[in-house]
């Protein structure tokens, strides 16, 4: 029977033999992996996707695959949309239906937050307001456009009316499910403390739906923006969706994707608004970003 040896491991460095510049111990420091990656700026990483869109935009209209009376090039939108700057029509249409959106969202958020208060506070609440709520929300409200056309006319009213009934409901359900999201256990931690019924609900559950609240606002807003598209569509002699109709009626796609691009750009300032608010209100609340 043979024994054999395992062949002798190599001796493990000893730290003490790496003297330092002055004969005293050094370690090195430990950097980590990731710091001696390049940092992207997020702004770039965010306008990558949509430059490289319009540039492959760009160079389909130009080879020829989209024709302009499928869809104009970028540069042609570009100069129709300095076009209508300039001449004031643009300008003048972001007015009108800016003070539309506005006067819905205003509407809706009084409407929604003030049901969602009663129906989420108030047991009794719930029960006269939420089973209502739940059978009007599943109502497409743009086949509504047509019986608000016949209560409202052909006015603004019905325009303000079907943003109102879009905005509503998102925060509505957002606010209720905040409220009653909160833990109970804060709230037996506010009795305990002597809190009455109003401070409870100020100190406590108010703060609680908060954050539900403003995710149930950037919902509103999308949607506004969306019944927008519909309202200025009916009987309207003003505002983006009335030039898009005019667009339309020329076949002019270049103009119809100028309103596009400012209904998207529209949009996108309201969300960044509320995100910036959330910031701001929610200051308090740690929460995961991202890696």
């Amino acid at each position: 029977m043979s024994i054999s040896h395992a062949p002798p491991s190599a001796p493990e460095p000893d730290i003490s033999d790496i003297p330092g510049k002055d004969g005293s111990l050094e370690l090195e420091p430990l950097v980590p992996a990731s710091s001696h990656r390049t940092r992207i700026p997020r702004w770039l990483r965010r306008t990558t996707g949509p430059v490289v869109l319009v540039l492959l935009w760009q160079v389909l209209s130009a080879t020829g695959v989209l024709t302009s009376d499928v869809l104009a090039s970028p540069g042609r939108i570009a100069q129709v949309g300095s076009d209508l700057i300039a001449d004031g029509s643009l300008t003048s249409a972001m007015g009108t239906s800016l003070q539309r959106v506005a006067a819905g969202l205003l509407l809706g958020t009084l409407v929604g937050t003030g049901l969602a208060l009663v129906s989420g506070l108030f047991r009794i609440g719930e029960d006269l307001v939420d089973a209502p709520v739940q059978m009007l929300r599943t109502v497409p409200f743009v086949g509504l456009i047509p019986l608000f056309i016949i209560w409202f006319g052909i006015g603004e009213a019905p325009k303000v009316a079907i943003i109102t009934l879009g905005v509503t409901f998102p925060l509505y359900l957002n606010v209720y499910a905040g409220i009653r999201g909160v833990d109970s256990q804060l709230i037996e931690a506010g009795e305990s403390l002597g809190l009455s019924r109003w401070g409870l609900v100020r100190h406590v559950v108010l703060p609680g739906a908060l954050p539900g609240a403003l995710t149930g606002l950037r919902y509103s807003l999308g949607i506004a923006w969306l019944a927008l598209v519909f309202a200025e569509q009916v009987n309207a002699d003003s505002g983006i969706g009335f030039l898009m109709v005019q667009a339309r009626d020329f076949l002019r796609t270049d103009v119809i994707v100028v309103c596009l691009i400012v209904y998207a750009f529209l949009g996108l300032l309201a969300d960044f608004v509320v995100r910036s608010l959330e910031r701001l209100l929610l200051q308090w609340r740690p929460t995961f970003t991202g890696r």
